[in-house]
């Protein structure tokens, strides 16, 4: 089997079997992202335990519209980030990122991607780029809010 074959396999699975999937309880921000060139959406969750870098991404749930890539890179995402600091997760996404700025010429390194190695193809897209993004900045987004968060803020407060 080709390696764009084997790659394409593993988006599919992500696709048809996405892990995380479904937003959970309890959890310390939500964010919802919205990709205005295609129209696909992630509304995202995540719950931290403690603070600054140190802290653990306890949970990272996701409910999420749109095509094959952004649901598969949601579910691969997560797999990614639940159970990690949240400077292993930055460094995780930033290397993530750096393979879909990559215009296809990127060698990922799979210790650190693990399945995310799938998405390099995605990179000589640059339609498809946002899509494989799209749950990584909200992941970001949501860690950062969560991160500087008023400890005396209510949930309503920090969802909205």
């Amino acid at each position: 089997m080709k390696l764009e074959a084997m790659y394409q396999e593993i988006i599919l699975d992500h696709y048809r079997n996405p892990h995380h999937k479904g937003l959970r309880e309890p959890y310390d921000t939500e964010v919802h992202h919205i990709n205005p060139t295609c129209g696909d959406e992630v509304r995202l969750r995540v719950k931290l335990d403690g603070a600054g870098g140190d802290a653990r991404v306890v949970d990272v749930s996701y409910d999420s519209l749109g095509c094959s890539i952004s649901q598969a890179s949601a579910s691969v995402a997560t797999d990614l980030l639940i159970g990690r600091t949240v400077d292993e997760g930055m460094r995780i996404a930033a290397e993530f990122t750096a393979l879909m700025q990559s215009k296809g010429e990127g060698e990922p390194d799979e210790d650190v991607l693990e399945d995310a190695v799938a998405f390099a193809g995605v990179s000589r897209y640059p339609a498809r780029i946002k899509c494989a993004l799209l749950s990584w900045m909200a992941w970001k987004d949501a860690t950062a809010q969560t991160l500087s968060a008023d400890p005396n803020a209510s949930m309503e407060e920090r969802v909205s």
